[in-house]
């Protein structure tokens, strides 16, 4: 369970670590590109992933601290009582990681960070987002990927 919990901690670090870059070095709305399909900006999402609930008048910050809070919690149950299916653990990690890394802004500034934009072309551009989500991402990922193996074993 340690390690995986480590594990954790290291998303959380490296998520605040480039925020704090981010926060340092950008006003809310500045953007630099970086390579044909990326730029790094600075936005402040209070809603969820793709802003949902950005306009929901504030009782979203503390339902998204307390779920990811809960959360946490249960993924680390989960690591004490399966910290041996090394795939599902992992997952767990960077699905835990990522919440604490939101849920540390949440709490900070009332908003979470975003500061990753790709785009193509410039005719689409999917929405902002930083570490912690892509931790979160992967995470969900490799869930999928270790039931879909254990379904197979099964």
């Amino acid at each position: 369970m340690w390690l995986w919990l480590a594990l954790a901690l290291v998303v959380v670090l490296l998520d605040q670590f480039a925020k704090a870059l981010i926060v340092r070095d950008f006003q809310i709305g500045d953007s630099r590109t970086v390579a044909s399909f990326f730029d790094l900006v600075r936005y402040e999402n209070t809603g969820m992933a793709w802003s949902l609930l950005e306009h929901a008048g504030g009782w979203q910050r503390w339902f998204f601290i307390g779920l990811a809070i809960a959360a946490s919690a249960f993924m680390a149950y989960l690591l004490r009582r399966n910290g041996a299916q090394r795939l599902f653990s992992f997952a767990i990690a960077m699905v835990m990681g990522g919440a604490i890394g939101n849920v540390i802004d949440r709490i900070a500034r009332g908003a979470v960070v975003d500061f990753i934009s790709l785009h193509w072309h410039r005719a689409y551009t999917f929405p902002a987002f930083n570490l912690a989500d892509s931790a979160i991402t992967l995470g969900a990922i490799c869930l999928l990927v270790d039931e879909l193996l254990r379904v197979r074993r099964g």
